[in-house]
């Protein structure tokens, strides 16, 4: 009785409440002499405590008035402070090193800083088990298959004439060690050696497997062993449910040797491609030169044209259920060789490597049973992406058929196009017509289109924003309401093409890791600080901004808040402090610079034929130009302007902005020999823009 009574007032006194503890472990950079320097600064406290207590005196008062006391204390407060130095030196050389070592990876050096933070993607619940992970994928593949099962046979386009590819050309032993110099630091569990341990011994390796490869080229098989992977389910982004299996993509590890192979096998082949020009031109995922940010701003430019000329214009954003899984063998055996050619020891090379493929998913010392699979390219290899560009690669003729432009980037699909206002119900018609069409290739095809997240965006000016449908749209079972903001490839677009959610969203991002980037400020040096600033902050800032010229100075001001901000960040500033100086000594350009800097040196790009071709398109030059040709300005660099109608809209477009740009530009700059030096001689030109007061 005495105890519930006692109970009672405990919990009355002392409520229980839960405390939620995060388990941290301890620092990277915190080794082996960090922590024997705070044992002995413990130990050295202690001892000094212990002589205060000895001599019964307080450690208030202590200070002076006895000599073993001082002795102690000294002591204590010298190695408490060499523990401190030493901190700091490891945890400056850490960071460096880490810096270092991604620099060149914006991607990588985040990844690398949110680990350390603490603020990473989480790993896979250990709720869910690996066999449980390796059903759930199993299952969805197999889903799809089933619901594509009854599609009619595909259609195959036919390569040219006298076009094909029957053998590989053989590797020597410089080439193989090339490659492997070339390899990314990333290891996989199968693998016997670490991807660092083989670039050491790459000149005896090279010889064994410049053997294997050439006769696994030669006879037109790709090695068994090199066919297993293992799957890390990975969370597909940030607030999804991690108890939930649907919220984790597959990630394959495949064994380094084996990616080795195919990255000689895809070097011949893409030259192959391109010589041929088997590629289609509207697709830009993994291709040189190519990017989501070519891609966009061609779509853009489209779009902005047709709205300046009056038209309603319609934008339409495809998404497939797990594409690159869903892959059918004997489809895309048969593309390989009636579409783009392939034959002989080529097409029986591929065969193989795509047939008797297995995985199993494994999380640390766990693994699933291997499973075998009867379609898809594996996600992580080096080969998947370029066979799913070639299986993919009839259905941009497709949608031209039906009058609509497309662009693909890699599974992603973009339809789009344009009417007069009077004609937009028949303009639906068509455009069901061609989606439906779409959905019926992809079924034949053995592709899912995922109909939940497509997205389906009207486009007009400001003021005819009124004559926009506001019905839905029906694709397949699904009714698709127009949505006022789309996000294309990691750029959003607006209703009225103002690009505002994208300026808003970016500026919000950034500030975002300029908050998360103080907590490690006093850790670094500033050196290292302001690379972390430009790699994490100014990356972000300027990625997608080819699409932002010409907008209003508004817009512009909120990017540039974020260089102000990130320059007083770095430079340890007060926000009322004057920020000019200090961003021209970083030699930063203005955001309206940035902008510029970025179209000019992409048309450039197209100029020499290093940019995609949907790009170069936009431009032509005065001088081959027939009503031109005869007069002063042909003899110059000067490129000839698209006509356009609104200031706000049509000239944005990149055939209008991008010729004003180049054409704004001394001769010494645009005649510039290669790209570096135009590079060079660009940024002194803008800077000189951004800061004109300023003496360099």
């Amino acid at each position: 009785m005495y105890e519930q009574e006692l109970t009672s007032i405990l919990d009355r006194l002392i409520p229980f409440r839960e405390v939620t503890r995060r388990a941290r472990p301890s620092d990277p950079w915190f080794d082996k002499d960090c922590l024997e320097a705070k044992r002995l600064t413990r130990r050295l406290e202690r001892a000094y405590r212990a002589t205060c207590r000895k001599a019964d005196i307080e450690i208030s008062a202590v200070a002076g008035t006895s000599t073993a006391v001082r002795v102690a204390k000294d002591a204590w407060y010298a190695q408490r402070r060499n523990y401190r130095d030493l901190c700091q030196r490891k945890r400056s050389a850490f960071w460096c090193d880490t810096v270092e070592s991604d620099r060149k990876s914006p991607r990588s050096l985040w990844r690398s800083v949110n680990q350390l933070l603490g603020r990473g993607r989480p790993p896979a619940s250990s709720a869910i088990s690996v066999d449980e992970f390796s059903r759930f994928f199993y299952d969805k593949v197999n889903a799809v298959q089933l619901n594509t099962a009854g599609a009619p046979e595909p259609f195959f386009s036919h390569v040219r004439p006298g076009v094909s590819m029957s053998s590989f050309c053989s590797v020597n032993v410089d080439d193989v060690i090339t490659a492997i110099s070339h390899l990314p630091d990333k290891s996989s569990a199968a693998d016997p050696l670490p991807v660092s341990v083989m670039k050491m011994v790459a000149p005896e390796l090279a010889p064994f497997l410049t053997e294997l490869f050439n006769r696994s080229m030669s006879a037109g098989h790709f090695p068994a062993t090199f066919k297993e992977a293992f799957i890390t389910p990975a969370i597909k982004k940030p607030g999804l449910d991690a108890m939930d299996a649907q919220s984790y993509r597959p990630i394959s590890n495949l064994t380094v040797v084996s990616k080795l192979l195919e990255r000689i096998v895809a070097r011949q082949l893409k030259s192959y491609l391109q010589s041929f020009d088997l590629l289609p031109s509207l697709q830009s995922g993994f291709r040189p030169g190519h990017s989501t940010e070519t891609a966009v701003l061609r779509v853009m430019s489209d779009l902005l044209e047709a709205v300046d000329s009056g038209d309603v214009a319609v934008l339409v954003l495809l998404d497939l259920s797990a594409a690159f899984d869903t892959v059918d063998h004997s489809i895309l055996g048969r593309r390989l060789q009636v579409t783009f050619g392939l034959d002989g020891p080529v097409l029986a090379w591929f065969h193989s490597y795509l047939h008797g493929r297995s995985q199993c998913v494994r999380r640390g010392m766990y693994k699933s049973l291997f499973v075998q699979l009867l379609c898809g390219v594996p996600q992580g290899s080096v080969l998947g992406p370029i066979l799913f560009i070639m299986y993919t690669a009839d259905l941009i003729a497709l949608v031209e058929q039906h009058g609509f432009c497309p662009h693909l980037y890699a599974d992603d699909t973009q339809i789009y196009g344009s009417t007069r206002p009077p004609a937009i119900h028949d303009f639906q018609q068509r455009l069901s017509a061609c989606i439906d069409d779409v959905h019926s290739w992809m079924s034949s095809n053995r592709l899912q289109l995922n109909t939940n997240k497509t997205e389906l965006l009207w486009c007009a000016t400001a003021r005819r924003q009124h004559q926009l449908p506001r019905s839905a749209f029906r694709i397949g079972p699904h009714d698709i309401i127009p949505s006022k903001t789309v996000r294309d490839l990691g750029i959003f677009i607006d209703a009225d093409l103002s690009m505002r959610s994208h300026v808003q969203r970016t500026v919000a991002g950034c500030f975002a890791v300029l908050r998360q980037l103080r907590s490690v400020r006093r850790s670094v040096p500033s050196s290292v600080f302001q690379t972390l600033i430009v790699s994490l902050v100014l990356t972000k800032l300027d990625f997608g901004n080819a699409t932002l010229s010409g907008l209003p100075t508004n817009l512009l001001n909120r990017l540039q808040s974020v260089l102000n901000a990130a320059a007083r960040s770095i430079a340890g500033l007060r926000r009322s402090d004057h920020i000019t100086d200090t961003l021209a000594s970083f030699h930063w350009l203005r955001a309206p610079e940035r902008i510029n800097f970025k179209l000019a040196v992409l048309v450039y790009r197209a100029l020499h034929g290093t940019a995609p071709r949907y790009l170069s398109d936009f431009l032509r030059r005065v001088a081959d130009l027939p009503s031109r040709c005869r007069l002063r300005s042909a003899t110059s660099n000067q490129l000839d302007v698209r006509p356009s109608r609104l200031v706000t809209v049509g000239d944005r477009s990149f055939g209008s902005v991008g010729p004003k740009l180049w054409n704004s530009l001394p001769d010494d700059i645009t005649s510039a020999s290669s790209l570096s030096v135009f590079r060079k001689k660009l940024k002194t030109h803008l800077f000189q823009q951004s800061y004109p007061d300023i003496i360099l």
